[in-house]
């Protein structure tokens, strides 16, 4: 994935980037006990359609960071008045 707005990096879900999370998530990894591929059951099931569906998840993901961004930016500043 290239081209990815440097300000989607801005909005941070436990320490990280949103998307990150996503990607960390996308994985194929082999079993040593049974040496068999691992796989989300929609992966197997349908490649394509699933790739798809993550591609577009994906950005979403990275639109839904910008927006959140430009809506924080804009937020008054915050003003704590201290008690008596």
């Amino acid at each position: 994935m290239t081209d990815i707005p440097k300000e989607a990096y801005n909005y941070i879900v436990n320490d990280r980037p949103v998307f990150e999370w996503v990607m960390e998530r996308q994985y194929v990894k082999t079993d040593k006990k049974v040496t068999l591929l691992i796989m989300s059951i929609a992966m197997l099931l349908r490649p394509l359609v699933t790739l798809l569906i993550h591609w577009n998840c994906f950005k979403g993901f990275i639109t839904v960071s910008l927006e959140i961004m430009k809506i924080v930016k804009n937020l008054p500043k915050l003003e704590i008045r201290e008690t008596e």
